[in-house]
């Protein structure tokens, strides 16, 4: 790499958090790896690894990721999660790629086209997200009869997508009830895939019956989910919900054991001493009290790192963020700190998960602010691989 800010991703970790996922919900035949927005910047060729670890079929959310994905992987089934305009769909064909059909139009689209390989569609339900698919019974129905008598499409599949936990709430109920009320003409047990749990219902909920699929999101990146318990108030409405409702097969632990994968990394390209009453970065918004030191290092807001992460670490020490702009942050240091010392943005001092609660972000918006233009570098087993995007 030319600059020396890299994320490094662990393909041991990544693949021991697949294998421990599918070694505690067995049950299932496919295991939806999601890897949209460049596998939450753990990079497209991360997907080797999480293949390595079971799953045995990739989601993105783009004809563009999914082309993308046949770079690497020519096998693997591909699905796209988002529907595309119709007039791309030879593309997906082209590249073996799946899918996803949620309204009428888009079933009529497409059985407007002249065909002449099959094409594998998922039909996305809208269970209550009102986001994406099928709302009501008759347009699905429609749709369904129009597909299955085409003779160039394979309904692959049928899934939706769950908004909330179902633990301190009616919403998951909810949703599979009206997944279920929408589907009810199809025998779901005629289509090859029913996937409808994430990460986070799959481990707060018995295995749903009917599905045999289930998509894999955070999780595999390291974030265990979990319930927040709550306090005593909080307990004693949930034990209320469920039994008012009769609500069983609801679970607040799980016994899966996983680790980040993400970590990152760069040097210090400079250190200047400063004075009292010197300020640095824009703004001269911060104003030096004491003579101290200031180390530059090339990682700013364009890489995803701001100055709400608060610290690095240099020579296993916390160096406070004084200072961010678009390519760099500033950190205050000592005089021990040299050019082309390491630092340590995401590590082993603090993981993804504790930068991301002080920039007050959820994962999911954590693991997104990341930039492309930043490398990546594999270590697995005792090789370690560079891929430039």
């Amino acid at each position: 790499m030319y600059r020396p800010t890299y994320i490094k991703v662990d393909g041991n970790k990544l693949e021991n958090n697949i294998k421990n996922i599918i070694s505690n919900y067995s049950d299932y035949k496919y295991y939806f790896a999601v890897v949209k927005n460049n596998a939450y910047h753990h990079g497209i060729y991360a997907a080797k690894y999480m293949i390595n670890g079971g799953a045995n079929y990739l989601a993105v959310s783009s004809l563009e990721e999914a082309i993308s994905l046949r770079k690497y992987f020519i096998d693997i089934p591909v699905l796209i999660l988002e529907p595309i305009m119709s007039e791309y769909i030879y593309d997906a064909i082209n590249n073996n790629i799946t899918i996803t059909i949620g309204s009428l139009t888009e079933a009529e689209d497409l059985c407007d086209l002249k065909l002449t390989d099959q094409v594998k569609v998922h039909l996305k339900i809208d269970s209550g997200m009102s986001r994406l698919g099928f709302r009501s019974q008759s347009d699905f129905d429609k749709a369904y009869k129009l597909l299955s008598d085409n003779k160039k499409v394979l309904i692959e599949g049928i899934y939706t997508h769950l908004a909330t936990s179902g633990v301190n709430d009616l919403h998951y109920r909810d949703q599979i009830n009206n997944f279920l009320k929408i589907t009810r003409n199809v025998d779901l047990k005629s289509i090859p895939i029913i996937h409808v749990d994430r990460s986070l219902t799959l481990v707060t909920h018995d295995k749903l019956d009917f599905a045999n699929g289930f998509r894999m999101g955070i999780a595999m990146y390291g974030y265990k989910p979990r319930i927040n318990t709550g306090n005593f108030i909080t307990k004693l409405k949930r034990n209320h919900l469920w039994k008012t409702n009769s609500i069983k097969g609801v679970h607040l632990t799980n016994n899966l054991d996983l680790e980040f994968p993400l970590s990152m990394y760069s040097k210090v390209i400079q250190v200047r001493r400063v004075l009292p009453g010197d300020f640095v970065g824009y703004g001269a918004l911060y104003k030096v009290k004491d003579e101290s030191y200031i180390a530059t290092i090339p990682a700013g807001y364009a890489d995803g790192v701001i100055k709400d992460f608060k610290c690095v670490y240099i020579n296993n020490n916390p160096c406070e963020i004084v200072a961010e702009c678009m390519d760099m942050i500033m950190v205050k240091v000592n005089n021990s700190v040299n050019v082309g010392d390491e630092v340590e943005i995401i590590g082993k001092h603090q993981s993804v998960k504790d930068v991301g609660l002080k920039a007050k972000l959820s994962g999911y918006k954590f693991l997104n602010l990341f930039s492309t233009r930043v490398p990546i570098v594999y270590t697995y087993d005792d090789e370690e691989i560079e891929i430039k995007y």
